[in-house]
């Protein structure tokens, strides 16, 4: 698997302060994070991988770090990769947890 293994203990030291349970799952060649079976965040290669509410998306990918999620060759919808300078702090990693947590959240109240 190509993922930063120091982002991983980052993600799961950040994961561990929150009061939610969270599943890890290799996934997308990668590490991903998932709350009651939905993805929340993940590690793959030096990015991280954030889900994020589609009212939300064009507000996070105007950020400079922020991009698609382009995996497959086309972006991926609720998806955007954050480069290394959007996850440096740990305010920063938790500002993404909570992202990908109200994803989580929001798509099991839907279900």
């Amino acid at each position: 698997m190509a993922y930063n293994e120091e982002l991983t203990k980052r993600i799961k030291a950040a994961l561990s302060l929150f009061p939610e349970t969270f599943e890890e799952k290799k996934m997308f060649g990668g590490v991903a994070y998932l709350y009651r079976g939905k993805m929340t965040i993940g590690a793959i290669n030096e990015d991280l991988m954030v889900r994020i509410l589609t009212s939300d998306i064009e507000i996070e990918l105007a950020k400079p770090a922020v991009r698609p999620m382009d995996f497959t060759g086309k972006p991926m919808k609720e998806f955007v990769f954050v480069s290394k300078a959007g996850y440096e702090t740990e305010a920063q990693l938790d500002y993404w947890i909570a992202l990908g947590l109200a994803h989580a959240k929001h798509k099991l109240k839907e279900n």
